[in-house]
């Protein structure tokens, strides 16, 4: 276990050996407990992104609606037909809370002491793979959400009819599922244009300021090194030929990019910083390398989610290489 990781530092750039076994890691005794609890939550992940795949939307039925507000027949159907979709939508909502938990149980793990963020990368190699999912499950579910306008437009007029029958006194049961607190707690969830990516950037930043004891750089460190794995698994043969499947490369390129987001959120400055313990310019590179269809919504992410890229202290030629 302790050779598929050794740690490649600005210190030691004479071991460019990384290795995290994101196809076989299993836990270990030690990593039971928290391996379980988290597995329960990724087991529903696949459900949840086929979900938001087949989601139509009901734009034809609200048109109709909206262009005939008498027809009362017209009204019903374009209801019937959102309803559900917010049933839908709140399961999505429901499920980034779950794994909002998720990660910060991981994060407790991977960053307490006495041992060094890499050390328990190197221990516990099933939690880090655990990690992994959550970020490759975000990265897609955010890829899917952004294809989708008929999410918001539908939830935008099952708001406005809640309000309108409210007034009208009507009962309506759909309220016992989602009341107003719900609606608007959903309503913020959906307006991001990344919303699975901001549940875990503020899970990340929350865990951060609620573990005043623990050094930040336990956190920052754990993001850096898994963001130098990636890459370096991602541009060396010989760790990239281990891979059974291709879309293990693509599962480590959404990881990079993921562990880059969050690490550009909590460390104060960044991760664009010339400062920064991670190698943008590396990263960056390694992604313009691979098909534009496999990267292109990963550059877009690093564009557009990121905190500080357009940060006075980011060199021009990171800049540059995101335009």
């Amino acid at each position: 276990m302790g050779n598929l990781l050794k740690v490649l530092t600005r210190e030691i750039e004479n071991y460019p050996h990384f290795f995290l076994d994101f196809e076989n890691a299993q836990p270990t005794d030690c990593e039971r407990d928290v391996w379980n609890q988290v597995n329960a939550v990724l087991q529903e992940s696949e459900s949840i992104l086929s979900g938001l795949q087949a989601y139509k939307g009901a734009g034809q039925e609200i048109r109709d609606a909206i262009q005939n507000p008498n027809d009362m027949i017209l009204q019903e159907r374009a209801w019937n037909s959102v309803c559900p979709l917010v049933i839908r939508l709140k399961k999505f909502y429901g499920f980034s809370l779950r794994l909002e938990k998720a990660l910060q149980s991981l994060l407790v793990c991977l960053t307490c002491p006495p041992y060094t963020p890499t050390q328990h990368l190197e221990k516990e190699q099933a939690l880090a793979k655990q990690f992994a999912e959550i970020l490759h499950f975000t990265l897609r579910f955010d890829e899917l959400k952004m294809r989708i306008p008929a999410i918001q437009n539908d939830f935008s007029y099952y708001r406005r009819t809640i309000s309108r029958n409210r007034i009208n006194n009507m009962n309506l049961d759909i309220e016992n599922e989602v009341n107003n607190e719900m609606a608007n707690r959903m309503s913020l969830f959906y307006a991001e244009a990344t919303p699975m990516l901001k549940t875990l950037s503020n899970a990340t930043t929350n865990f951060v300021t609620e573990n005043k004891t623990l050094p930040l750089e336990n956190t920052t460190d754990c993001l850096s090194t898994m963001a130098s794995v990636c890459k370096v698994m991602l541009e060396t043969p010989e760790y990239s030929s281990r891979f059974n499947s291709e879309d293990t490369l693509l599962f480590c390129m959404r990881v990079m990019v993921g562990v880059i987001i969050l690490y550009d959120h909590v460390h104060p400055n960044g991760a664009f910083n010339k400062s920064s313990k991670i190698d943008m310019k590396g990263c960056i590179k390694v992604l313009k390398e691979q098909p534009t269809d496999n990267v292109e919504g990963l550059l877009n992410a690093l564009k557009f989610t990121t905190k500080h890229l357009n940060d006075e202290s980011t060199p021009k030629n990171i800049r540059t290489m995101l335009q």
